[in-house]
């Protein structure tokens, strides 16, 4: 099995006339954890996406090697269907085997699911919600772990048990990125603050000029 592995490389980031970070870069291997922390709006959503290839960064380079799995904002679980079916759809896409759902849903309950599984997705609560996308992203069996904001909506309790995951998947092995506007007690853990990355308005406005000069070339 190859290891798994995480790099980021020279990363910038513009949406619209706004420049949100530049110069970001880190390497994760296995067993390592990173929190992306910053204020809401700082750009850690945008910074998941492009790690995960669903959006383009304005500047640098993504190196990935191992699956990657995606929690945020969008459930990705059919609003119509009952959790536990819900939940075997991803399994037959990720091609995990029956143990790895039979935990997170049934036999463990790890995320407290198991008197759910008959409940169509679309009346879950929101701590319910999000305990399903962990129990998903835990099914998937992908080493590489993107996490945003995964936290919210949960208690204490249940906060503390999603970390818990998290820890545990990195001592498997895995590799974690986590972006949180709240504090974490993961260990070991490393932390990256977005607002380091921010460039002054002005480089706004010298990226805004070099883009007229493209576009006058």
């Amino acid at each position: 099995m190859i290891a798994p592995s995480l790099a980021a490389r020279d990363l910038a980031c513009r949406r619209g006339d706004r420049v949100l970070f530049r110069g970001l870069s880190f390497a994760l291997g296995p067993g390592e954890a990173l929190h992306l922390a910053g204020a809401n709006g700082i750009g850690k959503s945008s910074l998941i996406r492009i790690l995960a290839g669903l959006m383009r960064a304005w500047h640098g380079s993504v190196a990935r090697e191992g699956r990657v799995a995606l929690v945020d904002e969008r459930l990705a679980l059919d609003g119509h269907v009952p959790l536990g079916r819900a939940l075997a759809f991803w399994r037959a896409v990720d091609g995990a085997d029956d143990a790895s759902v039979e935990g997170v849903v049934g036999g463990e309950d790890r995320f407290g699911l198991a008197d759910l599984r008959d409940v169509p997705v679309r009346y879950l609560s929101t701590g319910q919600r999000k305990r399903a996308a962990l129990a998903r992203l835990a099914a998937s069996e992908a080493p590489i772990w993107l996490l945003d904001e995964p936290l919210n909506g949960l208690d204490s309790a249940w906060a503390a048990q999603a970390q818990a995951a998290v820890a545990a998947h990195c001592a498997g092995g895995g590799l974690a990125v986590i972006a949180s506007h709240q504090p974490l007690t993961l260990l070991p853990l490393r932390t990256l603050a977005l607002a380091d990355f921010v460039p002054p308005p002005e480089a706004w406005d010298d990226a805004n000029d070099a883009d007229d000069a493209g576009e006058d070339a």
